[in-house]
């Protein structure tokens, strides 16, 4: 059972998708290289920072894609997770989508989804797949992949220096595959976190189309900037928001500890490091009415607050307890803060303690 057409997502995606910045196939050729001997060196530079064992061996496993390879490998891995989960949910419920939701519904979705792709596919510098490979005895599981085109149109866009750009971006993508490597149940952690979420969902047609008539509203108050709820949030059930509320804690620290050790890392290799960091961030606040709307409404800045909150906390405990401290949290789940101690980052000192578990380090 679908509830979306992968076939026509990826259709939908790849024909909508923007062709990237014009390069000669020399230069092509040659950025496709730098990129990789980016994230090999960026990959020593995060083990020696956070003393967390290496996510990979001199660039393996990273894998660079034009936008139609990005799109191909996220609804591969949307597939993968979701179909699996959907029979699931339903069978353990003694139920299926009616004929006219099956037959309509994933069509209708895979559309949705592709033009929503599509949009991404333009943005998106880099990415580490959860939902990739799955983790074998002493691999971490998951691929790294960068987005060519975007680096490029970025590093373009902001003028700064290619070189430094492209390791910059390769800090903060490696450092997510080696969190991933310290600890190597998160990968397991992040898809039953999204099982328990879709099991908390209401797949009845009718309940959906309630949830998405009240929430006319707010869509209408999110557009115009009266609210920062995204479109996800503006629909969940009651339920889901209290499984958000354990993902939310876990992204926030994710991408805060990739950007705290981004910023760690940086001023060492990264020469014009600050020029970067100040263009970039400006970029973000930038934007017409129109995509700042639709970044809200996809939850883009519902990520940035989740990269400024988990930097928060990150640097905070850092303060506090130190390197080995911090690296607890990759220890074990029960370690993981929630939403509460990322924005009260002390709560979740308080809880741990010194002897709540052991820390990680390279071995």
């Amino acid at each position: 059972m679908q509830l979306v057409d992968w076939d026509i997502a990826t259709a939908t995606a790849t024909r909508l998708a923007p062709p990237g910045p014009r390069i000669e196939l020399a230069d092509a050729v040659a950025t496709v290289e730098e990129l990789r001997s980016s994230a090999a060196e960026a990959e020593r530079h995060v083990t020696a920072y956070t003393g967390l064992p290496s996510g990979g061996d001199d660039g393996v496993g990273i894998v660079v894609v034009d936008r139609p390879g990005w799109i191909r490998s996220n609804i591969a891995g949307f597939r993968d997770l979701v179909d699996p989960l959907l029979d699931s949910v339903l069978s353990s419920r003694g139920r299926s989508i009616g004929p006219v939701m099956g037959a309509i519904g994933p069509r209708a979705t895979g559309i949705e989804v592709g033009a929503l792709l599509a949009y991404l596919s333009t943005r998106v510098l880099g990415q580490f797949e959860l939902f990739g490979p799955a983790p074998t005895e002493g691999v971490p599981g998951g691929r790294l992949t960068l987005v060519a085109p975007n680096i490029v149109a970025a590093e373009r866009g902001l003028d700064v220096d290619p070189a430094d750009f492209r390791l910059w971006v390769c800090l903060h993508e490696v450092t997510h595959r080696t969190q991933f490597a310290a600890a190597p149940w998160l990968h397991g952690h992040v898809r039953s976190l999204l099982g328990e979420y879709l099991a908390a969902s209401d797949l009845d047609p009718s309940a959906l189309l309630g949830r998405l008539r009240g929430a006319l509203g707010s869509i209408s108050d999110t557009v115009r900037g009266g609210s920062q709820l995204s479109l996800l949030e503006i629909v969940q059930t009651p339920e889901q928001k209290a499984v958000l509320d354990r993902v939310t804690g876990l992204m926030s620290l994710l991408e805060g500890h990739a950007d705290v050790v981004m910023d760690g890392v940086g001023p060492a290799v990264v020469p014009s490091v600050a020029r970067i960091r100040g263009r970039f961030e400006e970029r973000r606040r930038s934007g017409s009415p129109l995509d700042k709307a639709i970044r809200r409404l996809l939850g883009m800045d519902m990520k940035m607050r989740q990269y400024a909150e988990g930097a928060v906390f990150v640097r905070t405990v850092l303060a506090v307890v130190g390197m080995d401290g911090l690296n607890r949290v990759w220890s074990d789940p029960q370690l993981l803060p929630d939403a509460a101690e990322i924005r009260d980052p002390h709560l979740w000192i308080a809880r741990t303690g010194p002897g709540a578990g052991p820390a990680v380090t390279a071995s």
